[in-house]
């Protein structure tokens, strides 16, 4: 094992610039020691290579060794921090320079890695240290990076940033792909993170919630991308960003959250901290599929895709057998009549997605839900009498939020399991534009909420006869640091195993009748206890607007075979106005029809969703638009049956990259609606450039390759698709089937030359399969 000498860094900073440059001469003619160079300490494979430098530990170089590094090499002031440290007795962030010693080590026993280690900072205990581990294994262009705290316990920190990459060197047609949720890509990373006044911004996705997997990738035309994971399976609190810094400068990092001692007199707490997981820091060729494949390699073996609900077969046969989704909002009649007319002209399975059945104003007086706001009994037996026509209801009930304003709050001493902040504090949450009520995030690391929770959910499905619970924010958690509940505060795990106890007790609870449990968005820590997931970015632009980012299926294309996923803002209206609101802040007519010229948009959303895998859905419908909108009706109609009848791809298919094809594009208007947006200035109104047809390549369990289609525009579009069926584990000329809505056709074997060419009807869809 070879060791640099231990270098502190007020000699070096003593130094003159001629006689550090000589030294580094000298040292390269003398013969460096194993694993450094002229410009710093190196690790490297025949696929990656990593450089430090020796003065500091600042990451110098990381890429493939015969391609540009996709880091740029700083000094001085700009010189990279590789952690920075938040202290909770310190404003400013603890850095490498502030260490007046910097040694390294090779690790021995024949492991490639390297041991980093910073000490003697000013006004911290003697023995206080940060080291860093950095392997590679042989093969692999990924490196994992490991990190101590050494006399200083976890609760004197409050986040950890580690490993920093900054600054990432520019190059052509960048990419930024973040799993947030279902997934998105930016085309323009780094004008997102420097706003329209040049202000550096900072773009922070937390895990596990918005960031339904721990990954992102950072890539472009021009070589390697930059793979940023994780290989916790515990799911542990913590947070990817990616940065801009002056002077234009775009980082990315992961941020730890330690998790504190709960101050237990019998507990002394651990004078050392370590990162219970690994970082991986990665290169690879290829845009975010790519990167989603390299994912799946590895997240398909974890517990959570292993025990996923989907793959054991436990969501509810209902669930499963849902053809399409009605989104409605609002007492029985608004709900389950639209439900049964559209399950009757389109001859499949519908159920409801059920917002506004309960007692209490949507987003301001919850968990007050019960009574109904009809009545129980009118409720109960409305149901009865859609269940009568097959008709199944999943209601809302939002799993963590408790309206502040609400008689129960005081009642119950609801605050005192709340999630508080580090000072101690509640942070309100406001979602309601009109009421502007208050609610509180609860703690769902208490067994209180959870027993309240439960009690309501088991009672509506009990008494009211619902079939399942749609847990709102399911998906998301909170570091909660109340030293009196019975969790670490901070960071942990106690969320996820919070709510793994709280859906055990539901279960348990209703035995006898089991339920079907749903959340809001997707994450991989949730597919073991959640039956449905919502996939809502396939409308993202209905409520984003143009935000700089593209919806991509990224989760799909890790955990489709593993998780039911449903969903679409998707609707031909306005929106509808709840009836508890304030009646000054109602619009004229909720549930006007929108203008023509957005069908193409309502086009759109449908066909991502069905070329995506996720279950059919259509918001606020109603029957009228059986013939007020009947092209609109019949393309959401189209999809579902072609949807439930090649479920074997589109529910329970393992993703795969689209053939090649040219699709054309065109600037379509769109509109920006939701409950909250329009109500007093009207449609949110803005052009975006759009492909006039979407694609979705899927592998069914016995190995047939299914390629959904679906054409968004009124004219036919002209489609040459060129398939790789080597990838897809096909012989080369495998036999083709056309399958339309009502129809199916042999094309015969594919051409030598792997092409075909197809014309898509406007409003047009088809699955074409790929057969041994």
């Amino acid at each position: 094992m070879s060791r640099s000498e231990p270098t502190t860094a007020t000699q070096l900073r003593a130094k003159k610039a001629v006689a550090i440059a000589s030294a580094l001469v000298g040292l390269a003619l003398l013969g460096a020691p194993a694993g450094t160079v002229a410009g710093g300490i190196l690790l490297e494979n025949p696929q990656l290579r990593l450089a430090f430098d020796p003065a500091n530990g600042s990451l110098v170089e990381f890429g493939a060794p015969d391609a540009a590094s996709l880091i740029q090499s700083e000094s001085g002031s700009l010189a990279n921090d590789l952690w920075q440290i938040q202290l909770t007795d310190r404003s400013a962030a603890l850095t490498p320079r502030q260490a007046q010693r910097f040694h390294w080590a090779r690790l021995g026993g024949g492991a490639s890695g390297l041991r980093l280690c910073w000490s003697e900072f000013e006004g911290l205990p003697s023995g206080f240290a940060i080291e860093a581990v950095v392997t590679l294994g042989r093969g692999e262009s990924l490196s994992r990076w490991s990190l101590r705290v050494t006399a200083l316990p976890a609760e004197a920190i409050t986040k950890i940033s580690y490993p920093r990459m900054l600054p990432l060197a520019k190059r052509e047609e960048e990419r930024l792909a973040v799993p947030f949720w279902l997934g998105q890509l930016s085309s323009s990373p780094r004008s997102l993170l420097f706003g329209e006044t040049g202000a550096p911004r900072r773009l922070e996705w937390p895990y596990p919630g918005y960031l339904s997997m721990q990954c992102l990738a950072w890539y472009s035309a021009s070589g390697p991308g930059l793979y940023l994971a994780c290989d916790d399976t515990n799911a542990f609190n913590k947070a990817f960003a990616v940065f801009g810094a002056a002077p234009g400068r775009v980082g990315c990092e992961a941020t730890h959250f330690p998790e504190h001692a709960r101050g237990l007199p019998a507990a002394a707490p651990s004078r050392n901290w370590e990162l219970p997981y690994r970082v991986e820091l990665g290169v690879f060729e290829g845009d975010w599929i790519t990167a989603a494949e390299q994912y799946r390699a590895w997240a398909t073996n974890c517990p959570w895709a292993t025990q996923s609900r989907l793959k054991r077969g436990l969501p509810p046969r209902w669930m499963s057998d849902t053809a399409l989704w009605v989104w409605n909002r609002g007492r029985s009649e608004a709900v389950l009549t639209p439900a049964v007319e559209l399950q009757k002209a389109a001859g499949l399975p519908v159920s409801v997605f059920w917002h506004w059945w309960h007692g209490c104003s949507y987003d301001s007086g919850f968990p007050e839900y019960l009574p109904p706001r009809e009545g129980a009994g009118p409720f109960s037996n409305a149901l009865a009498a859609a269940h009568g026509q097959g008709i199944h209801a999943l209601v809302y009930m939002n799993q963590r939020l408790w309206g502040m304003n609400t008689a129960s709050w005081k009642e119950k001493s609801a605050d005192i399991y709340a999630v508080k902040n580090a000072a101690g504090l509640i942070r309100p949450e406001v979602y309601n534009s009109f009421t502007r009520d208050p609610c509180a995030s609860m703690c769902m690391g208490t067994p209180w909420w959870r027993n309240e929770y439960a009690t309501l959910a088991a009672t509506a499905i009990h008494e009211l006869g619902v079939d399942g619970i749609y847990m709102d924010q399911a998906c998301t958690s909170l570091a909660c640091y109340d030293r009196a509940h019975p969790h670490p505060p901070g960071g942990g795990t106690y969320w996820i195993e919070g709510f793994q106890e709280l859906q055990r007790d539901i279960r348990t609870r209703c035995a006898d009748a089991p339920p079907g449990l749903a959340g809001e968005g997707c994450g991989e820590a949730w597919l073991p206890y959640l039956d449905l997931m919502l996939g809502l970015q396939v409308s993202k632009e209905r409520y984003a607007g143009a935000d700089g980012w593209e919806p991509i299926p990224f989760f799909h294309a890790v955990y489709h075979p593993y998780a039911l996923s449903y969903g679409n803002y998707s609707s031909l209206t306005r929106p509808p106005y709840d009836e508890l609101w304030p009646a000054a802040t109602a619009p004229p007519e909720p549930l006007a029809l929108l203008d023509r010229k957005f069908s193409q948009q309502f086009r759109l959303e449908q066909a991502r969703a069905f070329a995506w895998g996720q279950q059919p859905t259509i918001a606020n419908f109603l029957p009228s638009h059986l013939e007020e909108r009947r092209e609109e009706i019949d393309y959401v109609v189209r999809l579902a049956r072609l949807h439930a009848k090649h479920r074997k791809f589109l529910q329970h298919g393992t993703f795969l990259r689209s053939p090649k094809l040219q699709i054309p594009r065109a600037v379509i208007p769109m509109s920006r609606l939701s409950i909250y947006a329009g109500q007093q200035g009207g449609v949110k109104e803005f052009e975006h450039e759009e492909p006039l047809a979407v694609c979705g390549a899927w592998r069914a369990p016995d190995g047939e390759v299914g390629i959904a289609l679906a054409n968004t525009a009124t004219d036919p579009q002209r489609l040459a698709i060129a398939f790789d069926t080597r990838a897809y584990g096909l012989p080369p000329r495998p036999r083709v089937w056309l399958h339309t809505e009502n129809n199916h056709s042999a094309l015969g074997r594919l051409p030598s030359s792997g092409r075909i060419t197809l014309t898509l009807p406007g409003q047009g869809a088809c699955v074409l399969i790929l057969k041994r």
